[in-house]
């Protein structure tokens, strides 16, 4: 860990990335000391206020403060782009497992699935479960995770077709390991880099695809603070006051580049031969 931790660092635009995420973190936690506003009080009477001392973003169409309800919203961003994530990982990586260790027919009725689930948009796949599912914080999580669970599958099942083969884990198998002790204690810690990796890249997709739902109002329902509802709220002042969509817009842009740059510095820190 010591030396992925070294070639992390040296990689800059990784180190960026993960300031970026460790400030938006820090931002929602500590929401309630960062502003004294509500960010979903109403107050008509200062409805499009432009950015000044005292509403450095401005002020929305119903006179919420914009940059307190960026910094609340981040709670909401950050963990529907972590639990969708975790959600397809739990789900996707033993699926992957069992497909490319055992193969055969279950391999083959897995794949099957999984092509199916690849053949639908991932976008399109959240917005017919949302459909189905209705609108919420939970429901969303659950679509957008769905929708990133066969490409845990197929990393994972790439990564075991390799790793199956190899001396050690054919000498526990002739030493008479059973098959879950084998993927438990052989293919898995094997395995990880790719999927980590996978999974950092994937939360930056998750938070851009519950923003558009929330665009289209079917993510999050407001008053919420999501940036997605916000940049949906906002889009019909998009010409008479730009900066109510301005601001959600770079903060979802933010946190995407910032998972980014931290998983592509994950890859080459967990493989130093690619960045060589």
């Amino acid at each position: 860990m010591r030396d992925v931790w070294k070639r992390f660092r040296q990689s800059g635009p990784a180190v960026v990335g993960l300031v970026i995420l460790a400030a938006l973190a820090l931002m929602g936690a500590s929401a309630p000391l960062l502003s004294h506003y509500d960010p979903t009080a109403q107050d008509l009477s200062s409805a499009f206020i432009r950015p000044n001392a005292a509403h450095p973003f401005g002020t929305d169409f119903l006179g919420r403060d914009i940059l307190t309800r960026i910094v609340y919203g981040a709670r909401y961003s950050l963990v529907i782009g972590l639990l969708a994530v975790l959600f397809g990982a739990v789900v996707g990586v033993p699926l992957g497992l069992v497909s490319g260790y055992f193969g055969g027919w279950v391999d083959l009725v897995l794949q099957r699935v999984t092509d199916v689930l690849l053949s639908f948009p991932n976008i399109l796949l959240a917005l017919a479960l949302v459909a189905i599912l209705g609108v919420g914080l939970q429901n969303v999580i659950f679509s957008v995770g769905v929708s990133t669970i066969p490409v845990f599958i197929r990393v994972s099942r790439g990564s075991v077709l390799t790793v199956r083969e190899l001396t050690y884990v054919q000498a526990a198998r002739a030493a008479g390991a059973t098959s879950l002790r084998i993927l438990g204690r052989h293919v898995l810690p094997n395995v990880l880099a790719p999927i980590v990796v996978q999974a950092t890249l994937s939360i930056g997709f998750t938070i851009l695809a519950a923003a558009g739902l929330g665009f289209l109002g079917l993510g999050v329902q407001p008053p919420t603070p999501e940036w997605g509802s916000m940049l949906g709220e906002s889009r019909t002042y998009v010409f008479s006051a730009p900066y109510t969509m301005t601001f959600p817009g770079l903060a979802i842009f933010l946190a995407v580049l910032a998972f980014n740059l931290v998983g592509d510095g994950l890859r080459d820190a967990l493989d130093p031969f690619l960045a060589d």
